[in-house]
């Protein structure tokens, strides 16, 4: 199924699948039972740009804590579960707009059907997960190691359960750090599943090494129409996985809005500290609600002509440069103006 045909599923205030748009996610590193430091850094993912927050609960404290987070904040929360089903229950008591389990890890099927019992009474999404690295042993056995249809048959294995214990109020995940294995997998899920997808590709390392295969990752398989929410997962701040997931999903067309920055990568004719500029000019216009694209360019030979191509930009020469808009070159200011002229410019932008 692709993301325009699978089942669409209510997860707090928000909806995924069934067209809906890739919706964002990102999960607090906080210990889920101090409050006051989750609440803080959900908010602050809120304001980047999260859509979905997913918090771990390794404690039975952790699960109480779920109430009091609830209270203070704005988008949907997931709770995280492995191996207590205890913890899961607790979870949903306590406020839960969706819970993360892997029946594997679990328990008997006894505690997995008190799990689903529970969640249908208050029609509280299951995501499902399977990890490469959760894959069973007569799986592995089967298939001669971890391969992507392994992974998709263990999913299923757990999708199947769950319906058969009467529900289907269902998100699937099938994650692996192998990127290739990751998007094989998607696609053939993609065949069989008929339930929203929760794309990422797992353990992708830190900010350069994270982001070089989410982006790929991510961006074969969201192309391809499959996928109706994203976590980029990041050794680093979550707020780094929501601005990298931002800017996949617009990459691809999936997304509007926001400020597009573009700049050159530089070479021997730069004059003027265009890495510093550009990085500024990124950090400058992440919270202007705006829907246009700026360029930051470092010479005089292209730097004009590509200017001209975005809705504004600037050009460097030597310790100056230009200010164009729309394609027409507005002033000549100092290298050290430049970034206050542009701001100017873009806080003015509609007058």
């Amino acid at each position: 199924m692709y993301r325009n045909e699978t089942k669409k599923v209510q997860i707090g205030n928000r909806v995924i699948g069934g067209g809906s748009p890739v919706a964002i996610q990102s999960m607090t590193n906080t210990r889920t039972e101090d409050v006051e430091a989750t609440v803080a850094q959900i908010l602050a993912l809120e304001a980047a740009g999260c859509e979905i927050i997913r918090c771990a609960v390794p404690t039975m404290e952790a699960a109480q804590a779920l109430e009091k987070i609830k209270e203070q904040i704005h988008i949907p929360l997931v709770a995280d579960i492995h191996f207590d089903y205890r913890l899961a229950l607790a979870a949903m008591d306590n406020g839960a707009d969706k819970i993360r389990i892997n029946p594997g890890n679990i328990g008997s099927r006894e505690r997995v059907q008190a799990v689903v019992d529970r969640a249908k009474e208050g029609n509280i999404p299951i995501r499902v997960g399977v990890n490469s690295g959760s894959l069973e042993k007569p799986l592995l056995e089967k298939y001669g190691g971890v391969t992507a249809e392994g992974i998709v048959e263990s999913a299923m294995e757990k999708v199947h359960m769950i319906e058969d214990m009467g529900y289907d109020n269902l998100v699937v995940s099938i994650k692996s750090s192998d990127v290739m294995m990751c998007v094989k997998a998607h696609e053939e899920i993609a065949k069989v599943c008929p339930y929203p997808l929760h794309v990422g590709i797992t353990e992708s390392g830190t900010l350069l090494s994270g982001n070089i295969k989410s982006a790929v990752g991510l961006g074969i398989i969201l192309n391809q129409g499959i996928g109706d929410t994203i976590r980029v997962s990041l050794t680093g701040s979550p707020l780094e996985e929501i601005k990298s997931a931002k800017l996949i999903l617009k990459t691809l067309g999936l997304r509007k809005g926001g400020i597009e920055v573009v700049s050159c990568p530089t070479c021997g004719r730069t004059r003027i500290d265009l890495i510093g500029l550009a990085n500024q000019v990124e950090n400058m216009v992440a919270d202007i609600p705006l829907d246009i694209k700026v360029a930051v360019m470092g010479c005089v030979v292209n730097g004009p002509g590509e200017a001209r191509e975005a809705d504004i930009g600037i050009a460097g020469g030597v310790g100056e440069g230009l200010l164009i808009k729309k394609g027409e070159v507005i002033k000549k200011v100092k290298e050290e103006e430049l970034l206050d002229t542009l701001r100017e410019e873009l806080l003015h932008w509609s007058e």
